[in-house]
């Protein structure tokens, strides 16, 4: 019979295992170690991932799918040969591309939020959006919250909006996701409570994303 899953020691018993894999990141030591990966990790996971999407379709009427990412690595193309990821990544997601992203490292442990990247139509209706009056609503938003965002994917704002556009910085973006970062204490203490309250106050991100641009 299986262990019950403590969430709590999803993040000390992660990081202790990712930890490892960075000394040890070959497959023959991840085959040896696959029993913890799957105990320590993978079960609260996905037992985090259940909590979290269903109470998100309990309290706001959203169904997201749920994703734990697989520790290995893609290195067809890869300079870096390491098989394993040393980080545990999962995602709750929207149809309309709308995600919640939590990552946990030795050295993070982070929530994301926002839309990875723009479909056409929905890249138009952000930059449309930006540039009018909804635009100053989201710099707002923005600016309050004191969130970490990723640096803008292009270099120069797009046409036809002129380069010195107020709202210039968000123009350029081709996807937009911002951080809410130092979740570690909380993530051990209390994870799921953690993560309802950063999910909840992403509402005026998200809830943005969803009116102006899903």
């Amino acid at each position: 019979m299986a262990e019950p899953v403590d969430l709590n020691r999803l993040l000390p018993d992660a990081r202790v295992f990712l930890t490892e894999l960075a000394e040890n990141n070959e497959r023959d030591w991840f085959k040896a170690n696959k029993s913890r990966y799957d105990s320590d990790l993978k079960r609260p996971s996905e037992k985090l991932l259940a909590q979290i999407a269903n109470w998100m379709h309990e309290t706001q009427g959203m169904t997201p799918r749920t994703k734990l990412f697989r520790p290995h690595r893609d290195v067809r193309f890869a300079e870096d040969k390491t098989p394993y990821h040393i980080h545990l990544h999962m995602m709750w997601s929207l149809p309309d591309g709308r995600a919640w992203m939590l990552g946990l490292s030795p050295d993070y442990a982070t929530l994301g939020a926002g839309i990875m990247g723009f479909e056409p139509a929905q890249l138009d209706r952000w930059r449309a959006a930006v540039a009018a009056d909804q635009g100053a609503a989201l710099a707002d938003i923005i600016d309050a919250a004191g969130w970490r965002v990723d640096p803008p994917t292009l270099q120069r704002v797009p046409p036809p909006y002129p380069a010195d556009h107020p709202r210039g910085s968000l123009l350029r973006y081709k996807g937009f996701v911002a951080w809410r970062d130092g979740l570690d204490d909380g993530l051990t203490q209390t994870p799921e409570a953690t993560l309802r309250q950063a999910i909840t106050d992403f509402a005026p991100l998200t809830d943005w994303l969803g009116d102006e641009v899903a």
